[in-house]
């Protein structure tokens, strides 16, 4: 099957980490998302898990042809699945849509030997707070599952390849929503 579109719902929100245009938000039903590790990866990974009773926000982003194999590259350690039924979304009725997600038969929960890191968290964040302001973000936390996972605070030295700059503003919110929930990051 052929896509004209993926569906992001992480570091994809962030139009800061793709060149992917046009974009517009969207939400994609019977699906949530949810921190897993995998094999021989020394991180752990977002990802969409199908739950009928859920919906998440993310971000509908155009893929050309010849950008696919960059795409792939990037969401190498996840399966494609067609998400074109199961979104709301302004791309038009004729659009092909593609979700990542990784296997579940694969994946388990992260350990501190294979942390999330906070550079990606804060990617992740800082799109949603683009997109959808910091009730989206208070969203994508409640619609995410495993905020008991380790956390690694790697800001002084990404290690996440597409970290980008965070406003003191920015950086306030994602430490604040962290906080409110208990969740304290670790040091390297």
């Amino acid at each position: 099957m052929t896509f004209d579109f993926f569906f992001g719902y992480g570091s994809l929100v962030n139009t800061q980490t793709h060149t992917n245009r046009p974009n517009h938000p969207a939400s994609l039903s019977g699906w949530r998302r949810a921190w897993r590790a995998l094999p021989n990866r020394s991180v752990s990974f977002l990802t969409a898990v199908p739950d009928a009773e859920s919906e998440i926000d993310g971000l509908v982003a155009a893929v050309a042809p010849e950008e696919w194999d960059a795409l792939h590259a990037r969401e190498a350690f996840y399966d494609k699945h067609d998400a074109t039924p199961l979104l709301r979304h302004a791309a038009g009725d004729k659009a092909r849509i593609a979700v990542f997600a990784v296997p579940e038969t694969t994946s388990t929960r992260p350990t501190r030997e294979v942390p999330v890191l906070l550079s990606y968290l804060d990617v992740v964040l800082q799109g949603y707070l683009h997109v959808f302001g910091p009730e989206g973000a208070e969203r994508f936390i409640e619609t995410t599952d495993g905020w008991d996972a380790p956390i690694l605070n790697d800001r002084g030295a990404p290690r996440y390849p597409r970290a980008q700059h965070l406003t003191d503003a920015e950086t306030a919110w994602v430490d604040d929503a962290l906080a409110r929930r208990g969740i304290a990051p670790f040091a390297a």
